[in-house]
């Protein structure tokens, strides 16, 4: 049987990255920089969908790419209801939940927007895998201190299964038979879960809630510093949450959440930089004890993904800490291109089953 393609549709903030598979080799990879002048011609994020698409067909005709042949369009997963980890197919229910922000607006909801849309045109199957809104927490992890408020699960979610399913393969077992911790620090949030016997059972919400700062996010904050911060009428509610989600962490203490910028600064010696930079390995660290806690001490290794970790201070600062816990087990990279092409390829041989959203 000839095997057919799979396009991958990865869209950032100012740019698209998208790679065409056959089968597990990689045919086409290009990451797609759109002009900012033309983003800010679209007053919400979703109105960008027509533009991006028509963007990446033209890149896929000037290539010479053969459409006829993709089978499917995997997406990068948006910010969906709680659903359960694996594949769905993007059907008219998730298209309007993305569109409408169901949990929230977030460039990650063009990934499965741009693949239905794809997918219309040249009679495709448009895909998701393992989106952000995964949720498998524990009960008795939801519960916030409030009634009214409840622990919500947003977060790395496609990384993290994709790297601990390859840490299993890697020992010759399988996900379900282990308990990991695993801290994905990303461009945006950074995520520490429990995985238990191939659930994740407690992790922080990266997104908007709690957890560790990250470059732009400010993770967990004194609760009523920012309540007197939103009511001293100095900020609209909007202000407030871009501080929250993006003009946070590094961001704000160092006055630039470009990271090329912050590399420099550490790099240079600048001791404020490296100081903000030991303060979020540290709160990594405490995050990672704390589902130490979760998994009742009971953990076969602690992994670490995310491209900070090819800094030997950084991942030091991590070791130091929590190294006596369990064995490390280091990915230094994000590769959510090839997690979205592998989802993909299993479905295509029918070894994983889409599900249906609803």
């Amino acid at each position: 049987m000839i095997e057919k393609d799979i396009l991958v549709i990865y869209p950032e903030t100012i740019s698209t990255q998208i790679a065409l598979y056959k089968g597990k080799t990689l045919l086409f990879l290009k990451n797609i920089k759109h002009n900012q002048d033309d983003l800010e011609k679209y007053a919400e994020l979703t109105d960008q969908l027509e533009f991006r698409t028509n963007v990446i067909l033209n890149e896929l005709k000037d290539n010479d790419a053969d459409l006829d042949q993709v089978e499917i369009i995997v997406g990068r997963g948006g910010l969906l209801k709680p659903v359960n980890a694996g594949v769905y197919e993007v059907n008219e229910k998730m298209v309007h939940d993305l569109k409408t922000g169901v949990e929230g607006i977030h460039h990650t909801n063009l990934g499965g927007l741009i693949a239905y849309e794809i997918a219309q045109k040249i009679n495709a199957k448009p895909i998701l895998a393992d989106p952000v809104t995964v949720d498998e927490m524990d009960d008795i992890a939801r519960v916030s201190g409030h009634s009214l408020i409840e622990r919500k699960s947003i977060f790395h979610s496609l990384n993290q299964k994709f790297f601990a399913r390859k840490y299993a393969k890697a020992q010759h077992k399988d996900y379900e038979q282990l308990n990991l911790i695993m801290a994905t620090v990303g461009m945006g949030g950074i995520s520490v879960a429990a995985h238990k016997k191939g659930r994740v059972v407690d992790v922080n919400n990266a997104y908007d809630g709690d957890g560790p700062f990250s470059v732009k996010r400010t993770g967990s904050l004194p609760v009523g510093d920012l309540l007197r911060l939103a009511y001293s009428n100095k900020y609209t509610e909007d202000e407030i949450f871009q501080m929250l989600t993006k003009e946070g962490g590094y961001a704000s203490y160092l006055g630039t959440g470009d990271l090329n910028k912050i590399n420099k600064l550490m790099e240079n010696g600048d001791e404020k930089a490296l100081f903000i930079s030991d303060a979020c390995a540290y709160q990594v660290s405490k995050e990672i004890g704390a589902m130490y806690a979760v998994l009742e001490g009971e953990v076969d290794a602690i992994i670490l993904t995310g491209n900070i970790f090819h800094s030997e201070r950084f991942l030091e600062n991590v070791q130091k800490r929590v190294g006596k816990i369990a064995d490390f087990a280091l990915y230094p990279s994000v590769n959510d291109i090839e997690a979205l092409a592998e989802n993909a390829f299993l479905v295509m041989r029918d070894e994983l089953k889409i599900q249906e959203y609803k």
